[in-house]
């Protein structure tokens, strides 16, 4: 009797009084059942623990030893979008002012907090972190990022008026222009800087990313934070065009106090890769995305 009493309770949601009439039993003895059943195991009630935004941003801070993150819940739509927020109270906690520089990146998600709005902090020094790409597709327009982000901070904005990837030659030439040289030189002073992180060709269209060839072969890479490749473990691949690149070094972005990686989607992987190879020390993310995330962190 004890299982089928549960079985109606539990399973078929009768009331206790409803059962006992219709097994013609009090209802004191159905209350009675019901708790044998539960202590002889016949019925297991299990109280989950959810995991909220805080707990999970806890552990994330944990697992990838980073000096801060903030993660929200995955929203049904607008992932990158609904980062913004996040982004915009690490910056605040980064107490910039009048005079801090802020690096941009380029990307989906940079281009979507940007665009989404980011906090009002007067006098800030916006610059690119890399040269810029002669490609329409939206997310590569560095340069309208660091004009947009100005605007929104209510700072200055800084360009840099040449590609990302040209000859040696003429890397020279570029870095000996004024206005250029004086945009690069905040790289060494850069308080916080704002990257996405890329995934590896292996599994985005060259169209999406606009990669060279040489990039293309890079077939064991994790990812990338401004074309500086890396594995899952964090170390750093060699290509072809690393020496002649206009962007900031992965030295220059591990000495930055704060190098917030902006992503979400299916970069669990390469997120860890650019942390482990100190290119952020930041994350701002979704619940989604950190979950995958700790579940590759967990030994095998």
């Amino acid at each position: 009797m004890l299982h089928t009493v549960a079985k109606l309770h539990y399973e078929a949601e009768m009331s206790q009084v409803d059962i006992a009439r219709r097994l013609g039993v009090s209802t004191a003895t159905i209350s009675r059942l019901l708790q044998r059943a539960r202590v002889e195991g016949i019925v297991r009630i299990e109280v989950l623990d959810l995991a909220t935004p805080e707990g999970i941003t806890t552990q994330l801070v944990e697992g990838l030893q980073l000096r801060d993150a903030a993660v929200i819940e995955t929203p049904a739509a607008g992932a990158l979008t609904a980062l913004a927020a996040p982004l915009g109270a690490l910056l605040k906690q980064a107490e910039l002012t009048a005079g801090s520089v802020v690096a941009i990146g380029w990307g989906r998600a940079i281009r979507e907090v940007i665009q989404a709005g980011l906090p009002r902090i007067p006098g800030v020094l916006t610059v690119a972190a890399t040269g810029g790409m002669q490609q329409q597709a939206p997310h590569f327009q560095i340069n309208e990022f660091v004009r947009l982000a100005a605007e929104e901070f209510g700072g200055t904005p800084h360009f840099i008026h040449a590609p990302y990837l040209p000859s040696s030659e003429l890397r020279e030439v570029f870095l000996g222009d004024a206005a250029i040289r004086d945009s690069v030189a905040l790289w060494d002073r850069t308080d916080v800087a704002i990257v996405g992180i890329g995934l590896p060709h292996a599994i985005n269209p060259p169209e999406a990313s606009a990669a060279t060839l040489s990039e293309q072969a890079l077939f064991h890479a994790a990812g990338d934070v401004i074309r500086h490749y890396f594995d899952a473990e964090g170390t750093l691949i060699p290509w072809e065009g690393e020496g002649r690149m206009i962007a900031m070094s992965p030295a220059q972005l591990r000495a930055v106090p704060l190098s917030i990686g902006v992503a979400a989607s299916e970069k669990a992987m390469a997120i860890i890769g650019a942390v482990r190879a100190g290119l952020i020390n930041a994350l701002v993310t979704d619940t989604k995305t950190a979950q995958a995330i700790l579940e590759a962190l967990l030994p095998r």
